[in-house]
């Protein structure tokens, strides 16, 4: 019984480890519950017993060799392997995983959203599928306006129509039918325009409105909002005016310009030589559209304001093609991943 002992441990001196799957086979052969030492304990009863004293010491001996050997050559060779990879720490913490950043356009409409924020306004959503009255009719859009008309309007369902809203005027109608007045709400959203597809316009862009509506508001009021927006927004060498138009919606209205971020207002490619570039639309909400909402013209006014998302952030960042903010290039989003 002893003979098989000491062949046993002649064999675990003898086997050959240079990698880990040898070293498995070693831990197998020798030290798993199935393997030839824990055999041979189990055949311990079976000794005489003026052997069992010195069976018992040579098989205890034998168990020791073969566990520190298993546990030295299996540090060596993971300091093998530490070497190979040229002293690399394995117990450091991994490399974590890149972060994308926002979309340029978000970072646009957080900053607008925060100037805003400082003056009272808060946010107000709502669907981007609209029934007629709320796109046209309580806007005061007449019958046979050009923007009911299919070529510039994705239209759902006809009779009763439904479309994707074009603006988020919409929304501001919505928040007029439910809340009374004061109301002062920023409506960002997406919008869909049936538009050819260019580097100066899309079918689906982004708009940020404005809405004001208390008693005694003014002309006034609507203009020294803008005058702290823009300023807030791009800085306080760019200047501002206002040119009269016309919107449904508002009376008086007016385009909002600024003084052109490129050529500072000496006239360049970009403003057409005018030194100004046009940003948006403003006016005092027109009172058939507070009388289509449940609010008194008598006793209330108020001003509204729209920009288009793309159109500020193309000017702030010196974009000059629309198509970008919808290609999903990583070349050009990864410019903006520290901005905001």
């Amino acid at each position: 019984m002893i003979e098989n002992v000491h062949k046993l441990l002649a064999e675990a001196k003898a086997f050959e480890i240079s990698n880990a799957e040898q070293l498995e086979a070693f831990r197998l052969n020798f030290i798993a519950k199935n393997g030839q030492v824990t055999a041979l304990f189990k055949e311990f009863r079976n000794v005489p017993a003026d052997q069992k004293k010195e069976f018992g010491a040579e098989l205890n001996k034998l168990k020791q060799f073969a566990e520190d050997r298993f546990k030295a050559t299996k540090e060596a060779l993971e300091d093998a392997v530490d070497e190979n990879q040229g002293g690399v720490d394995l117990t450091l913490p991994t490399i974590p995983n890149a972060l994308g950043g926002r979309h340029p356009l978000t970072v646009v409409r957080e900053q607008i959203s925060d100037i805003f924020a400082r003056i009272g306004f808060n946010i107000s959503e709502g669907p981007e599928i609209e029934d007629d009255w709320h796109n046209f009719t309580a806007l005061n859009f007449p019958e046979n306006h050009p923007a009911r008309e299919m070529q510039d309007t994705f239209f759902i369902e006809k009779n009763p129509d439904i479309t994707l809203r074009t603006h988020t005027s919409s929304v501001q109608v919505r928040v007029m039918e439910n809340e009374k007045p004061p109301i002062r709400t920023l409506s960002p959203g997406r919008v869909f325009r049936n538009e050819a597809i260019s580097a100066r316009a899309h079918c689906i862009f982004h708009q940020v409105e404005g809405l004001y509506i208390d008693k005694n508001v003014s002309f006034a009021d609507l203009k020294q909002t803008l005058y702290y927006f823009v300023k807030e927004l791009f800085g306080e060498q760019v200047k501002l005016r206002f040119r009269p138009s016309f919107f449904p919606f508002t009376e008086p209205s007016a385009e909002i310009d600024i003084s052109c971020l490129l050529c500072k207002g000496d006239g360049c490619n970009v403003c057409k030589k005018t030194g100004w570039v046009e940003i948006g639309g403003a006016g005092m909400v027109d009172p058939n559209v507070l009388k289509n909402c449940g609010i008194d013209p008598e006793e209330y006014s108020g001003f509204a304001f729209g920009m288009g998302i793309e159109r500020i952030t193309m000017l702030k960042y010196q974009i000059k093609d629309l198509r970008l903010f919808t290609e999903n290039d990583v070349r050009f989003l990864r410019q903006f991943k520290t901005i905001g």
